[in-house]
């Protein structure tokens, strides 16, 4: 079974994290989007992954292939790569690991961590997309069924024609007939939202052809796609997921659950929690920190921490802060001897 996963957007909405990691590899309370995304289906689908299919952007650097390689190398699965040259919607970036589809697989777009009920059953379906019952269902795009049959999907109705929200994963009993759908809509130029080649006119144009089309629903739906987004699915997590265990050293130092330490940080004459994620390597002392994200082999030093994501490797000294820094960012304040000058 395949894994396609498209990740060759910016991640604008949540820079500076985005810049040199791009969003579906960023931790979220210890493991990345990417990595939740292969646990779960390992856990619900009938079959195991075997092969992971990544779609990046063409200046992408090493550091971000060999952390892909790492996830497949972590659960048996063979790594692949395709590169999406310029970004004309979702349908073109899953067209651009063509060579790739053929056989079962799933496409999952990974700025959005879910669950399921495991035991998952696809019958006789050719697609199964996953799905989240709305209250409001305006804001997403919905399968629109008839029976156990979905007939049309239809992007954010102005009309309450359904309630499953497409959560933008997919399974695809032959990934050769969604490839074919996706060079039928580019040969047609049949562009939808944004001017864009859209993965759910492919799949429209599937259902038109007869293709059995179903849905299965999801019972969780986290987004991850903005800062406050992040925030929140890390605060579910949190809560979700405490152990009342770390990984990591706790020396001298007050922890206020939920809180997560994750392998090789340190916490040293601090106070922690609630809610404070602390990502592999990161180094806390002699400081104070709730609702916040300090992220891989950062280093706060003596800080007063609230409602703050601290990048990969930057470095905080001393102070009060509200802070969202990016890698290798460094937050000093100006010594009062200066000021005085």
């Amino acid at each position: 079974m395949k894994l396609i996963i498209p990740m060759a957007g910016r991640g604008t909405r949540v820079r500076p994290h985005s810049h040199v990691t791009p969003k579906p590899l960023l931790p979220v309370r210890g493991r990345s989007m990417v990595e939740r995304i292969v646990d779960t289906f390992n856990r619900v689908l009938p079959v195991r992954l075997n092969e992971g299919v990544f779609v990046l952007g063409p200046d992408f650097g090493k550091n971000v292939y060999e952390m892909l390689r790492e996830i497949c190398v972590r659960h048996d699965m063979r790594p692949r790569f395709a590169v999406q040259e310029t970004a004309e919607g979702t349908a073109h970036a899953v067209d651009a690991a063509r060579e790739y589809l053929q056989g079962p697989g799933v496409v999952a777009f990974a700025d959005t961590i879910f669950d399921m009920d495991a035991g998952l059953d696809f019958k006789d379906a050719d697609v199964v997309a996953m799905v989240k019952h709305v209250e409001d269902p305006s804001r997403f795009g919905v399968a629109v069924r008839e029976g156990d049959r979905v007939v049309e999907l239809v992007e954010k109705p102005s009309e309450p024609i359904s309630t499953e929200a497409l959560v933008g994963i997919y399974y695809v009993r032959e990934l050769r007939e969604l490839r074919g759908a996706i060079e039928g809509i580019i040969a047609d130029n049949l562009r939808g939202k944004g001017g864009e080649f859209q993965l759910t006119d492919a799949f429209d144009r599937m259902i038109k052809r007869g293709d059995a089309f179903t849905t299965a629903s999801v019972t969780e739906w986290l987004d991850c796609g903005t800062i406050s987004a992040l925030m929140e699915t890390t605060r579910r997590l949190l809560e979700k997921e405490d152990t009342g265990t770390f990984q990591g050293d706790v020396e001298n130092s007050i922890v206020i659950p939920p809180v997560y330490i994750g392998p090789d940080a340190r916490v040293v004459d601090s106070v922690v929690g609630p809610y404070v994620s602390i990502e592999a390597g990161a180094d806390v002392r002699r400081s104070v920190m709730e609702q916040s994200i300090v992220f891989p082999h950062a280093v706060v030093r003596g800080a007063v921490l609230k409602n703050s994501l601290i990048g990969r490797y930057a470095h905080v000294h001393p102070g009060a802060w509200v802070l969202n820094i990016g890698d290798h960012a460094e937050i000093t304040p100006i010594p009062p001897d200066v000021l005085v000058h």
